[in-house]
């Protein structure tokens, strides 16, 4: 049976997975903190800069590599923090919601405005995943819990994306240059 060698991954991509993977790990790191417990970090840029450069599945593969390395008890997440407790803290929804938002920021369209609509599309599922996580471990309601943990961040997190979009197009070509893409 002749296997198909367009399906394999190829080392490039595995480097450039595990690479996005430690990145979003390090960005995590710069943080403010904040009273309701859900920092102010690089993270959406991270995850956003993910999408953008590798793609849906490569983005989200990154993403998930993090997260299982975070979960595992590597102090990737915030604050030097790792654990499955950490799923279960207030900032455990943006943590697996950053899932979805590296996927909706890989998917390819020809059109830069196309692009970053869609990273904002993720990152409002990434926040709707924050939001009902956090208010369902304090007992807030959506509006309110929105009002603490989602709206004070749109700003910064719509700018991340922007920029994270105008990053990984410098990213990608200069990419494709040391692969021999171009």
């Amino acid at each position: 049976m002749k296997e198909n060698t367009n399906k394999k991954i190829k080392t490039a991509d595995l480097v450039m997975i595990a690479l996005f993977a430690a990145i979003t790990a390090v960005l995590s790191q710069i943080a403010i903190p904040m009273p309701t417990q859900v920092p102010v970090t690089l993270q959406t840029f991270a995850v956003a800069l993910c999408g953008y450069c590798l793609g849906a599945k490569k983005g989200t593969a990154a993403i998930l590599i993090y997260i299982l390395l975070g979960v595992v008890g590597i102090p990737v997440f915030t604050g030097f923090k790792g654990g499955i407790v950490c799923i279960a803290s207030f900032t455990g929804g943006f943590i697996y919601g950053f899932l979805p938002f590296a996927f909706i920021s890989g998917i390819p369209l020809n059109s830069k405005a196309a692009r970053i609509l869609l990273g904002m599309a993720g990152l409002m599922v990434l926040h709707f995943f924050g939001v009902l996580h956090y208010s369902i471990l304090t007992s807030n309601g959506f509006t309110e819990s929105f009002l603490l943990v989602s709206a004070p961040y749109l700003v910064k997190d719509a700018i991340s994306v922007v920029l994270a979009y105008f990053v990984s197009i410098a990213v990608n070509k200069a990419t494709d240059k040391a692969l021999g893409r171009l």
